[in-house]
């Protein structure tokens, strides 16, 4: 099922991401199993309540490795939810103005042995929309977390990938996601990546939504 809420839905939408995060509206958490499934559908709410809006937003980190994103327009859209998964595509404009839409970041929920999570993947593709060599890599969260926020160690698969590709600085990743419901004072979203001498962040105003991009290559 895929949905996406009208701006009138929001404020109903914050309301119940109160009551997940906070355990208040009449709907205790009693487990600590429940206190994580909590905050993370409180994350996954907020998020979906950006559902088919798009935002600018820029690099904030300043590493000498992302030198050629300095500056460089940048747009979000929450493009696609269900109830299981959210497809957030990331454009990225080039200094010749065209862009390139070869990134998807794909965060869906997951069951395993430690309970309900969620996982980080992302989409690489070309711009005729095979996958590229590199995919679908993430990881699964090892902590509850909170509604605002989430992080993502990188899995054995991703390694493998990693390690396949010649990308072993790759094989400590650990990503985090941020974002804060619709309606919210200075609400914002941010991606970062993170390692050992190394850190990529980029944010984006969430107050403000942008005409929604084209879609990303091989989503078409």
């Amino acid at each position: 099922m895929i949905i996406s809420l009208a701006p009138a839905a929001r404020p109903a939408l914050a309301l119940t991401l109160a009551c997940l995060v906070l355990g208040g509206c009449g709907v205790p958490l009693e487990r600590a199993g429940a206190a994580a499934t909590g905050q993370q559908d409180g994350f996954f709410a907020a998020l979906s309540s950006h559902c088919g809006n798009a935002y600018a937003g820029r690099l904030v980190s300043g590493e000498a490795a992302d030198a050629d994103m300095q500056g460089r327009p940048m747009v979000m859209h929450v493009r696609e939810c269900s109830d299981t998964r959210i497809a957030v595509p990331f454009h990225i404009q080039n200094a010749d103005g065209s862009w390139d839409r070869s990134r998807t970041w794909l965060i869906t929920r997951t069951q395993g042995s430690g309970g309900p999570g969620l996982r980080l993947k992302h989409d690489h593709r070309h711009e005729d929309g095979s996958n590229d060599a590199v995919t679908l890599y993430g990881g699964d969260t090892a902590s509850k977390g909170s509604a605002r926020a989430q992080e993502f160690p990188v899995d054995a698969e991703s390694i493998a990938m990693f390690q396949a590709n010649g990308l072993t600085a790759s094989v400590t990743n650990v990503w985090r996601v941020e974002v804060d419901p619709a309606g919210s004072e200075g609400a914002a979203y941010a991606y970062q990546l993170s390692r050992a001498n190394r850190l990529f962040r980029v944010e984006f105003d969430l107050t403000r939504p942008v005409a929604a991009p084209p879609a990303p290559w091989g989503w078409e």
